[in-house]
């Protein structure tokens, strides 16, 4: 037994409404991102930890250890250069960048 159709099948017809206007793009805007905000994390006096960087940017601490080999170190091409204290906390900051 086969299927029946139980409609003859039609073309579909699509009516379209007026065309909308284009919507206003605001001009460049100086929207800070959270790269820009470890960035300069990194670039301060004495560098940033972990819990810094997780507290300003609502990252999980893997995600921002991540940024910092992934995109600072491989894409950007930024030392970023690894210290513990004598307080025992880790801290990062930047170092020249490459040529």
């Amino acid at each position: 037994m086969g299927k029946k159709p139980t409609k003859p099948t039609k073309p579909r017809i699509v009516r379209r409404s007026a065309p909308r206007a284009a919507k206003k793009v605001p001009a460049l805007q100086s929207k800070t991102t959270k790269q820009d905000q470890v960035l300069a994390l990194l670039r301060r006096q004495d560098g940033a930890s972990i819990d810094e960087i997780v507290a300003a940017t609502d990252w999980q601490p893997h995600s921002a250890r991540g940024f910092l080999s992934g995109a600072v170190k491989k894409r950007l091409g930024i030392d970023v250069i690894s210290e513990k204290g004598e307080d025992g906390i880790r801290r990062y900051h930047v170092a020249a960048l490459k040529s």
